[in-house]
């Protein structure tokens, strides 16, 4: 939780981003809509949020983030997008379920658990082989075929499929921008957006095919990652940075 702020103001800073991001605004009844609480309730933790100068606030106006308020707001995003990932996909705990455990936990955990749990959630989504699933939430297991090959035999043979032949073929590997490490460098292959206009968003920034893209620097919770291209930087969300498709260009300096 943020130092001096209650969970329920705290849920009103990550609506406010939302809505902003979404919607290109926020205002106080569709903060109301989005929280389901009365519009007077929101006026009062808006007076209380602008007094600590997290909020931008007028009758009648939108509501905007400061600097200082975008960035407790983002930190609370990205921990309640991270234990919602955790609860659906790691203990297979259904989409409502996840999301109200999420929001409670999301104010309670500090950085150092949060940044375990996110090396956690990582891990488990990287099986080279898509044979390693999770079953009743209590564990990872890799099931070989009865009587057939095993983790350790399909992973050989994986391995030997993607090795470049003799007569000296280059294989692409692809992956994608969020799994790059800071000073490496890659080239952009596709570009996978979720709607027309954050595709419009990166073709403006230069994020397009060919472009050579470095990483500069990763936050501590993986988002916002800081790329350098076409000479200048630019900050992505992770979510944007796992719909680019790269191609690595070499190992760090």
């Amino acid at each position: 939780m943020a130092k001096g702020l209650s969970a329920s103001l705290e849920d009103y800073l990550e609506a406010i981003l939302t809505l902003t991001e979404g919607e290109g605004a926020a205002h106080v009844k569709r903060i109301a809509e989005r929280l389901e609480v009365t519009m007077p309730s929101v006026t009062g933790a808006l007076q209380s949020l602008a007094e600590r100068r997290l909020v931008n606030y007028r009758p009648y106006g939108a509501v905007t983030l400061t600097g200082r308020g975008r960035k407790v707001a983002k930190r609370v995003s990205v921990r309640h997008d991270l234990l919602n990932r955790f609860f659906e996909e790691v203990l297979g705990l259904g989409a409502e379920s996840a999301e109200e455990n999420a929001c409670r936990i999301e104010h309670v955990m500090d950085d150092d658990a949060l940044e375990r749990l996110a090396s956690y959630v990582e891990f488990s989504e990287t099986c080279p082989l898509k044979i390693c699933t999770w079953h009743g939430g209590f564990g990872r297991f890799c099931e070989g075929e009865p009587g057939g090959k095993g983790c350790e035999e399909r992973l050989q043979e994986l391995v030997a499929r993607l090795r470049p032949q003799e007569t000296g073929e280059r294989k692409v590997k692809e992956l994608t921008l969020d799994r790059i490490k800071p000073g490496q460098k890659a080239r952009i292959l596709r570009v996978s957006a979720a709607s027309g206009a954050t595709s419009q968003r990166m073709s403006d920034m230069g994020v397009t095919r060919g472009t050579v893209v470095e990483v500069k620097r990763v936050a501590p919770l993986g988002d916002p990652i800081e790329v350098k291209l076409k000479g200048y930087h630019l900050s992505l969300r992770k979510e944007e940075a796992r719909g680019i498709t790269v191609e690595l260009q070499g190992e760090p300096d």
